[in-house]
C-alpha cells in the first residue's frame, strides 16, 4: 500500500536545493508526484507530495527533515486522502488594479459558503500600458453540495465590483489543472 507525504521546503535560495530532495525520493524508491516552487523574495518555497510505500514513509519523512539546517526548514507531514464526492470544482480567474485585502475579501465570499480553495495562484505585475500594479489571481476551489454555481458567481461578482477587478468563473468536471 502507497501512502502520501507533504513536504514544506523554505530557505535561502541556492542551485540544488531541488537536487537534494529528489536525491531523497528516488532513494526510498518513492514517487515525485506534484509540486508548487517558486522564489520569493530571495527564497525558495515549495511544497510538494510524495508516494510512497507505506513501510518506507516514516523512514523518508526522517531523512527528508535531516536535511533542514540553518538556512533550511523542511516539515513533512503523512498525507489524508481526501474524498471529493460531493463537490464540484470552479476555476476562479480574478485581474484588477492591484490594493491590499482582495485575497482577505475573495476568501471571506468563499468561506462564507463554504467553498474550500484547492489551489491559489495571486501575482502582483506591471499593466501593460500604464506600469500601474495590477492583481492577478487564479483559484480552483469546491463547491459542497448544496451550494450553488450561481450563489457563488453573484456574491465573488458583488465583491468584483466593489472591488473594480474582473470575474471569470468557469464550472469544472473535475479538480484537475484546467
Amino acid at each position: 500500500m502507497r501512502t502520501s507525504l507533504v513536504l514544506t521546503i523554505i530557505g535561502t535560495d541556492r542551485p540544488g536545493i531541488v537536487e537534494t530532495i529528489s536525491d531523497q525520493v528516488l532513494a526510498a524508491r518513492a514517487n515525485w508526484e506534484e509540486s508548487r516552487m517558486a522564489r520569493l523574495a530571495g527564497k525558495f518555497a515549495g511544497v510538494l507530495r510524495v508516494s510512497v510505500d507505506a513501510e518506507r514513509a516514516n523512514r523518508l519523512a526522517d531523512d527528508l527533515r535531516a536535511l533542514a539546517s540553518g538556512d533550511l526548514t523542511v516539515i513533512v507531514e503523512r498525507g489524508n486522502e481526501v474524498d471529493v464526492k460531493g463537490f464540484r470544482a470552479l476555476a476562479i480567474d480574478i485581474v484588477g488594479l492591484d490594493r491590499r485585502g482582495i485575497v482577505r475579501d475573495i476568501s471571506r465570499v468563499l468561506a462564507q459558503r463554504g467553498v474550500n480553495i484547492d489551489e491559489l495562484e495571486t501575482e502582483v505585475t506591471g499593466a501593460a500600458m500604464s506600469g500601474e500594479p495590477t492583481f492577478r489571481a487564479r483559484a480552483r476551489v469546491r463547491l459542497p453540495d448544496g451550494t450553488s454555481v450561481d450563489d457563488v458567481r453573484a456574491a465573488l461578482e458583488a465583491m468584483a465590483d466593489n472591488l473594480m477587478v474582473d470575474l471569470e468563473l468557469e464550472e469544472r468536471d473535475s479538480l484537475t489543472h484546467p
